[in-house]
This record gives C-alpha cells, structure tokens and sequence, in this order.
C-alpha cells in the first residue's frame, strides 16, 4: 500500500501548540497552507528535542565555509506566531519517529513526521550462538513533510520552546 503522504513545501503555518491545561495538555504540530490544515499528534519530548535538533542544525548551516545562505540568529518579529492551533485538530496520526534534514536546494528545513503504529519487524538468522537479529521497517503508512524557510524555521523554535515551557515547572532534581 503506497504511503499516504501529507507535503507542505512553502505553508503559511507550521507550529506546535497544545490542547489542555498544563499536565493535561496533548501536543500537536500543525502545517497549514491556504484551507488545508493538518495535524499530528505529538509527545512533549519530541516537540523539545525536535526545536533543540533544528536550532542545532540551523546553527550548523551558518557556519558552513562558503555559506551561501543568511541563517538569522534569532526568528524575524514578523514570523513570530503566537496564535492558538487552528481548529477543529483532527490528528491524522501520533507521531512515533521524526526526522530532519536541510534542502540546500531551497535553504529550507525539512521536517518528516511517521506514525506510531507502522510495523517493525525484528528478523532473526542463524541458528544457537550465531542468531543475528535484523530490524526491518515497513514502507510507512501516513508521513508528515513540512519544508521551511530558515527564518520560519527559527520562529518555529522560538515558539515551540515557549510552549514547551508553558506546563507545569519540572520536580526538582534529587541529589
């Protein structure tokens, strides 16, 4: 079955946000372009460690000998969005793995969200002591592709550690 592919190349939004009240909130990323509006069902840790990840390799691509790109250090004001998620969310998946990658092509960030319940499938060859294990990964069945701009892309982070950091504070560490 071919994969179900939900593309933004240029959307006019992608954010995180959530529904809920701190300790209750689900996470969602949201891409939207014109009416078309899709969202993902997200943990917390993922939308944290997904704007650690782009502020990392944003950070990376400025620093590139012979960059032929202009990576702004923080986001534009005027890409900055603070508007809530565009309702209704109707999740089409909850994402279980997140990959990102950089289109030197465009200067755009690429961020591509599978679901949770795609099968993995664990092999195994050989017989006794010699058993080897191999994990296969199916075709996926739905995938989430948003590419931004750099400057999106840092709004995108600026945004989503905010609402990251909107929960409740986090126990105190035991020493």
């Amino acid at each position: 079955m071919p994969t179900i592919v939900h593309g933004f190349d240029w959307p006019d939004r992608l954010v995180v946000g959530t529904i809920g009240r701190p300790g209750e909130r689900s996470f969602y990323i949201q891409a939207r372009d014109g009416r078309r509006v899709v969202s993902v069902a997200i943990e917390k840790e993922q939308s944290a460690v997904l704007a650690d990840k782009i502020d990392e390799l944003l950070d990376e691509v400025a620093t590139v000998e012979d960059n032929r790109f202009s990576v702004p250090d923080t986001a534009p004001s005027e890409l900055r969005d603070g508007d809530p998620l565009d309702q209704p969310v109707e999740p089409e998946f909850r994402a279980g793995a997140l990959s990102l990658g950089f289109d030197p092509a465009t200067a755009q960030v690429v961020i591509e969200a599978y679901p949770i319940d795609d099968d993995i499938e664990v092999v195994s060859e050989g017989e006794g002591d010699d058993v080897e294990a191999v994990v296969e990964l199916s075709e996926p069945s739905e995938l989430l592709q948003v590419k931004i701009p750099v400057g999106s892309a840092r709004a995108f982070v600026e945004r989503t550690r905010e609402v990251v950091a909107a929960g409740r504070p986090n126990p105190p560490e035991l020493g």
